[in-house]
């Protein structure tokens, strides 16, 4: 399930920023112009499969076979050509018997906030107000990575690389009305956090090794060196210069906007009891497949 809220007309006219249940984002190569509607029908119509073995047909399934098979009541796509959305389309409803998706309905973007919180990173890291490759301590002001061999070694680049042997790789989210841990209760597996806390495991630099514990640093790391709440420094640095006024990492999705959001389901397509999950790992935001949009 997500942390940053995506869907944006920044582009052109009504090029918006395409996620889906299951976030798909299709780009592809530019095709011999046919126009728009024969483009849309062969994404529709012309689904392959991941892998192909040579000398054998390839198969071709539609959209809709694949939304019933995988149990997906909505999807938005959103197809790139020349690093531009080309065009957008929605499917199916929001949620079942909810309202049709269009280009404007709300997904919550799960592990894409990590990219996009990188983005944060590199743009402060290009105007002089960090150093990807010095130690991520000193930033750290309102909690402490535990002293631990190599904990010297843990980087921004390393974080952002999931090389810095960090634990925890993921995090399940926390139910509507249950307890939200604070982010410094996250990090140190402290209840109610419902993960373990969060540490160095192996020789930082050593090995890729595949962590939201540790973009969850970062998270912290920037928030300390900036002052400023996470949601709000993503904006300033990201999501408002490239336009992007129509998505943000604000957790719990304000409740104005729910109207217009796709609200989450399980692997049978039934709906999630209370709805989204809140992620106080926004820069994480690992979704639980069990709990959350499906990440097939």
């Amino acid at each position: 399930m997500h942390t940053i809220v995506l869907n944006d007309r920044f582009l052109s006219r009504r090029r918006s920023t395409g996620a889906r249940a299951l976030l798909l984002l299709l780009c592809m190569p530019a095709l011999a112009w046919a126009g728009i509607d024969a483009e849309i029908a062969r994404v529709e119509r012309g689904l392959g499969a991941p892998v192909v073995l040579a000398g054998a047909a390839a198969p071709s399934r539609t959209l809709a076979d694949e939304m019933a098979r995988l149990h997906v009541p909505g999807v938005s796509i959103a197809l790139i050509r020349g690093g531009k959305i080309a065009w957008t389309r929605g499917y199916g409803l929001a949620y079942p018997g909810g309202p049709a998706i269009t280009p404007d309905t709300l997904f919550q973007a799960a592990s894409i906030s990590k990219p996009v919180t990188a983005m944060a990173a590199l743009r402060m890291a290009q105007e002089g107000r960090l150093a990807l490759d010095a130690g991520i301590e000193p930033l750290l002001t309102g909690w402490k990575l535990p002293a631990a061999d190599g904990a010297a070694l843990v980087t921004p680049r390393r974080l952002l690389s999931h090389t810095a042997g960090m634990g925890v790789s993921g995090f399940p989210g926390y139910a509507a009305n249950a307890p939200v841990p604070t982010l410094v209760q996250v990090l140190d597996g402290a209840a109610p956090a419902n993960t373990q806390p969060v540490r160095v495991e192996t020789a930082p630099g050593s090995a890729w090794r595949y962590s939201g514990g540790g973009y969850s640093v970062v998270q912290q790391a920037l928030i300390d060196h900036t002052g400023q709440a996470f949601d709000v420094l993503l904006d300033e640095t990201v999501l408002g210069p490239i336009g992007m006024r129509d998505s943000r990492f604000a957790q719990p999705l304000p409740a104005g906007l729910l109207p217009r959001a796709a609200l989450p389901h399980d692997e049978e397509g039934k709906p999630i009891s209370g709805g989204p999950y809140t992620y106080p790992e926004r820069a994480a935001a690992r979704a639980c497949c069990r709990r959350g949009w499906r990440a097939r």
